[in-house]
């Protein structure tokens, strides 16, 4: 069954619909999440929630369903998603193969770069990201 995602309020509600989403890995769902979800939010809906698990399934939703129709939504994004909490630790979790996903993710990126992000964004973001 879909799951009908709308705008969460707070974190409380955002961590209850990321919850669905990954036991379902509705990547679709994730997609749907980010697209009405404000990037700028991102750090405070998730608080200290941050999770490996939550970072792929992020990347992967942005990926497959966002790039192609907003690749400046998907820059956002990873931007924000940087700033939250546990960002750092997370990262240094990652397995090889997990990291080689987000590297993907940067590589498309820069392949459909549009004005609203520069190329110099992108390779700044890269370097957050440990790339």
């Amino acid at each position: 069954e879909k799951l009908h995602i709308s705008e969460p309020s707070n974190a409380y509600d955002f961590g209850q619909i990321i919850n669905a989403v990954n036991t379902n890995k509705d990547k679709a769902a994730c997609a749907d999440l980010l697209t009405i979800t404000d990037p700028k939010k991102l750090p405070m809906l998730l608080s200290n929630k941050l999770e490996g698990e939550i970072l792929l399934i992020f990347i992967q939703s942005l990926e497959y369903y966002v790039l192609g129709k907003d690749p400046g939504l998907v820059y956002q994004h990873l931007f924000y998603l940087s700033k939250a909490e546990r960002f750092k630790v997370v990262l240094a979790l990652l397995s090889k193969d997990e990291k080689e996903q987000v590297r993907q993710l940067f590589d498309l990126l820069s392949e459909n770069q549009n004005h609203q992000y520069s190329l110099e964004d992108l390779e700044c973001l890269k370097k957050v990201y440990e790339l």
